[in-house]
Order: structure tokens, then C-alpha cells, then sequence
């Protein structure tokens, strides 16, 4: 039975290893072809036919995102690339063992082949069989001359099905290599549309230099819009935050108080079960009072330390803020804009361009903490337990303050600039309480 299973392992080893090599390439192809068509969509995002300094900005931020997409891409053909390479390696390797594995038995076929020759006869056989000393010999040369038969069809058909199986590894081999020719032309195909890009890129740099006045002006505006946006959002934080507080110790309070009336409750069933004999408390001596341990405080009520814990399992699993093919145009924290002289950004959180008619969706459940407007647009704050996301830049908002939330649910519909070519971003930060996070680390992107 054991030794069934083992041939049968055999059997099927090099069909399962086939059919591996093709479930990864298959896997390649298909991640590949994901990411071509993300940034195909995300390509139409760039188109822009304004020539103004705000304008001209904006769109060197999308084509700064589109070229570290297109960059992303280029690196994850070429490590496509070495998982090929590595594959072939293997196949070549299967393929010695198995021509190896060819060879010997094709050997050791026609060694048995020339000893039937040279015992060809029936006549030689039967005399082999009939010239045994006794009857025990006679059934084991018998059986031996039966098992050798046997032997030699096994050994013609091993023979014919190794054939057949290296000419499949070969097969295989064939297609790895054509995948790995597809890969070096789809990546030379990248690489020269990324240069196209840079010299974009490039151009609208230049074009930015001849206007440093205005880039200035436009960046101060950016500043005050921003400061302005910030202060507000800080504000309601802090409002959030203390009200987080209010609940916690409300909770706390309750909690206190049904464990003061439980004791109590305990206190006077020992009295009256006590009240029939003689008191042993002296007269003029208060009856002491149990002392009752100070309630621990929290921050944070039970449910949003719960809702709390589970937002923090989910770091770099959360959805995007927007619905719809985009592109993250502007990144968190400071940084210089590449070619740009004292051109300096400071983003709260991250800005992510779409297309005309994407909507901003909760990254996870929770409650809508405030809604408020700015400058005629709309902005959401959503609190999952100490953790706050925040949506800005709608045109139209779904919910309302107070309203639950769940992950994926729609907030609003993010505003479109006409004046623009419909560019259409969405502003999105993430705190902890008072601490700002970067979004980027936690969404999966």
C-alpha cells in the first residue's frame, strides 16, 4: 500500500508542480494587468488645459503621483521579473533531473532488452522453468519469469510517460520564458512613458520658475486655507475629546454608584440578621462606615476603548477615503517640491485626486463627531473610539452629527473645481485624539 502511494506521489508530483508555474504566472498576470489599468485610469486624471499658477501646481501634483505610480509599477515588473527568473532556474533544474531520470531507465530498458534477446526462445524458458530441482523451485523461477515480464511493460511505460513528461517541463519552460520576454518589453514600454512624464514634468517647472510671484502668492494662500481648515478641525477635536471625557466619567459614576448600592444592599441583610441578639457596640460609638475604593477614571468610555482597539488591528488594512481610480497627490508632513525654489508644503494629512463624481466613504465604523463648513464646503469628522478620521472638501454631505457609520459607508460627494478642469480632491486626515497620524501607513493602498 505504501509503496502504491509512493508511485502514485510520482505520478502526480511533476502535474502538481506544473500546474504551481502556471497558477504564478497566472498570478503575476493578473496583478499586473490590475495595476495597468489603475494607472491607465488614474492617467485621465492629469489632463488639464488651465495655464494660471494655482492650476499649473495642482496639476504638478497629480504628475508627481502619476510618475510614482508609474514607478511602483516599473519596480513590481522587475521583481516580477526575479520571481521568473527564480522559476526558470527551477525548471531547468527539474528538467536535468528528469532527462537524468530518462536516460537511466532508457539504460537499463535495453539491458533488459538484450538479455530477452539472447533468451528469446520459448524452449529456453520452459527449460529454465522445467530444469528446477523440485516443485518449490520450479513455482519460484515460474514467478520470475511472470515478474520479469511485467517489469519490462512497467519499464517501457515509465519510459514513454517520463517522455511525456519532459516534453510538459518543456512546454512550461517555454511559456515562463515568453512571460519573462512580455515583462522586459512591458517594462521598457514603462520606462520610456515615465521619461515622457519627467520631461512633463520638467516642463511645468520651468514654466512655474518664470512665475516665482505668483507660485509665492499661491502658496501663501495654500498656508491660510490650510491654518485655517487646521484650526478648526483642532478645535472640534478638543471639543470631541472633552466630551469623550464627560462620557467616560459619566460611565465611571454609574458604575460607582451600582456597586455603592449593591454594598449597601449587603450591609443590610447582615443587619437584620443580626438584629435579634444583644449589639455588642458600645454606647456613644458611631457605627463605622465602609470605605469605598476611588473609582479608576478613564478617558474613554468601555465602548470607545473597545472601538479603539480593533481601529488599531486594522493599521495598513484600512479601505481608501474615496470611491472610484485615484491618485494620492500631495503627501503628509513637510517637504520641498522637487525643482521648485523655497516652495515648501506642510500636509496635516494627505490629498487624494479622483474622478468627477467620487465620493468620500467612512475608513471604518464609528460616529459622526462633527460636520461643519468652510469657505461653502463641507468637512466630516468621524470618531472610532480615540482614533478620528477626518473628510474634507465635499460639495454635498450624506450624514449628519451623531449618525452611526459603517466601514465603506458613503460620507458625501467630494467637490468638483469647474474652474479647474473638474479637479476633484479629497482632503483626509487621521488623528489620535490631539496626535496627527500619517494616513498613508494605515490605509491599503
Amino acid at each position: 500500500m505504501k509503496r502504491f502511494a509512493f508511485i502514485l506521489l510520482l505520478i502526480c508530483l511533476p502535474l502538481m508542480l506544473v500546474a504551481q508555474t502556471n497558477k504564478r504566472i497566472k498570478e503575476l498576470e493578473t496583478k499586473r494587468s490590475d495595476l495597468q489599468k489603475q494607472i491607465a485610469e488614474t492617467e485621465a486624471l492629469l489632463k488639464t488645459t488651465n495655464k494660471d499658477v494655482g492650476s499649473q501646481l495642482n496639476g504638478l501634483n497629480a504628475l508627481t503621483g502619476q510618475i510614482e505610480e508609474r514607478r511602483r509599477y516599473i519596480d513590481n515588473i522587475s521583481n516580477d521579473l526575479l520571481a521568473v527568473d527564480s522559476e526558470l532556474v527551477f525548471i531547468d533544474r527539474q528538467l536535468d533531473t528528469l532527462q537524468m531520470s530518462l536516460d537511466d531507465k532508457k539504460k537499463k530498458y535495453e539491458a533488459s532488452l538484450r538479455y530477452l534477446y539472447k533468451n528469446r526462445s520459448i524452449q529456453e524458458k520452459l527449460m529454465f522453468i522445467f530444469s528446477a530441482e523440485n516443485l518449490s523451485q520450479t513455482y519460484n523461477r515460474l514467478r520470475y519469469v511472470r515478474e520479469y515480464a511485467t517489469y519490462q511493460r512497467m519499464q517501457g511505460k515509465e519510459i514513454i510517460r517520463k517522455q511525456d513528461e519532459l516534453a510538459k517541463k518543456q512546454e512550461e519552460l517555454q511559456s515562463v520564458k515568453e512571460e519573462k520576454a512580455r515583462l522586459l518589453a512591458s517594462r521598457e514600454e514603462e520606462k520610456q512613458k515615465l521619461e515622457i512624464q519627467e520631461k512633463k514634468a520638467q516642463q511645468v517647472i520651468k514654466d512655474l520658475r518664470s512665475k516665482q510671484k505668483g507660485l509665492q502668492d499661491e502658496i501663501a494662500k495654500k498656508r491660510r486655507e490650510a491654518t485655517q481648515l487646521n484650526n478648526q478641525i483642532d478645535r472640534l477635536i478638543a471639543i470631541e475629546i472633552e466630551n469623550a471625557r464627560k462620557r467616560a466619567e459619566e460611565e465611571a459614576r454609574k458604575e460607582a454608584e451600582v456597586k455603592k448600592n449593591a454594598e449597601a444592599a449587603r450591609a443590610n441583610t447582615a443587619t437584620s440578621s443580626t438584629s435579634a441578639g444583644t449589639s455588642t457596640t458600645k454606647p456613644g460609638t458611631a457605627t463605622a462606615k465602609p470605605a469605598t475604593a476611588k473609582a479608576e477614571t478613564y478617558s474613554m468610555s468601555k465602548a470607545d476603548r473597545e472601538l479603539s482597539a480593533d481601529f488599531a488591528t486594522n493599521r495598513g488594512k484600512l479601505p481608501l477615503p474615496i470611491t472610484g481610480s485615484c491618485i494620492i497627490v500631495s503627501h503628509y508632513g513637510q517637504y520641498n517640491v522637487a525643482g521648485l525654489r523655497n516652495v515648501t508644503l506642510d500636509n496635516k494629512g494627505i490629498d487624494i485626486q479622483g474622478k468627477p463624481g467620487a465620493q468620500a466613504r467612512a475608513i471604518f465604523n464609528g460616529k459622526v463627531a462633527a460636520v461643519f463648513q468652510l469657505n461653502g464646503l463641507f468637512n466630516i469628522l468621524v470618531r472610532h473610539g480615540s482614533y478620528i478620521s477626518v473628510y474634507c472638501n465635499l460639495s454635498k454631505t450624506n450624514v449628519k452629527q451623531g449618525d452611526d457609520v459603517s466601514t465603506k459607508q458613503i460620507l458625501g460627494t467630494i467637490f468638483s473645481d469647474t474652474s479647474d478642469n473638474n479637479r476633484t480632491v479629497l482632503h483626509f486626515q487621521l488623528r489620535k485624539e490631539k496626535d496627527k497620524l500619517n494616513p498613508e501607513v494605515w490605509l491599503n493602498k
